[in-house]
């Protein structure tokens, strides 16, 4: 959102589920020339998202770039032993997109443009022993995002996709540090290159589009030795 300001973008509406956490930010992004406002929204909660979303769109009339960035990493032991809990962070990463994103489509079908990017992962490009759970979460995101794009195709509409590998972020703080990590700042120019250059798929970095490419196609008697 910052390079996007600086880039002059001037109205931004922030949705979270602590709108009063997002002060700080808000703050940043007016300082930097644009107008802000922030507004509640719960993902783990597909009524919430739906009005939230209408609300903002209602309240602030048409939107260029509607960016999905939220999820839950989880632990992959403890979803073993309390299913439910694994099933309610699903409900965030998997329900919460998708309600999320079909509200933002319909929405921007009626203005006729805008961009909705959708952060995927690469957990979800084949889902390892360690995290299996979220990877799948992240795969039915993957594939929700491009199946959404298809169905704007002659709207004057779409969707971007983004797949990150390691992120440093507050979400993987204490994780063993993966291969080729980046910083969000980095994912975050790597989105608005994807932007500029009208990319159906943004990779970050992005070697993993052939990494992947690779890995996608092993014998699993193979990938299983690999780390995680």
């Amino acid at each position: 959102t910052r390079l996007l300001v600086e880039r002059g973008a001037r109205s931004v509406m922030l949705l979270g589920r602590h709108p009063e956490a997002m002060l700080a930010a808000a703050e940043a992004l007016r300082v930097a020339g644009a107008e802000v406002s922030a507004a509640r929204f719960d993902a783990a909660d597909p009524v919430d998202s739906v009005r939230a979303i209408d609300e903002a769109f209602r309240a602030h009339g048409d939107f260029d770039v509607v960016l999905l960035a939220f999820g839950v990493l989880g632990d992959q032991d403890r979803y073993e032993q309390d299913p439910a809990l694994a099933a309610g962070d699903a409900q965030v990463n998997v329900g919460g997109t998708f309600a999320s994103g079909l509200t933002v489509a319909r929405a921007m079908r009626a203005q006729g443009h805008g961009v909705l990017v959708v952060l995927s992962s690469v957990a979800g490009q084949r889902p390892r022993r360690s995290n299996f759970v979220y990877g799948a979460a992240k795969a039915a995101v993957d594939a929700f995002a491009r199946g959404l794009d298809e169905a704007l195709r002659g709207s004057g509409a779409r969707v971007m996709t983004v797949r990150p590998g390691f992120v440093h972020t507050r979400m993987t703080a204490g994780l063993p540090v993966a291969p080729l990590s980046q910083s969000a700042e980095q994912v975050a120019a790597a989105i608005v290159a994807g932007l500029d250059a009208g990319a159906t798929v943004v990779w970050a970095p992005p070697v993993l589009r052939w990494l992947f490419l690779v890995l996608r196609h092993l014998p699993q008697v193979v990938f299983r030795r690999l780390r995680g």
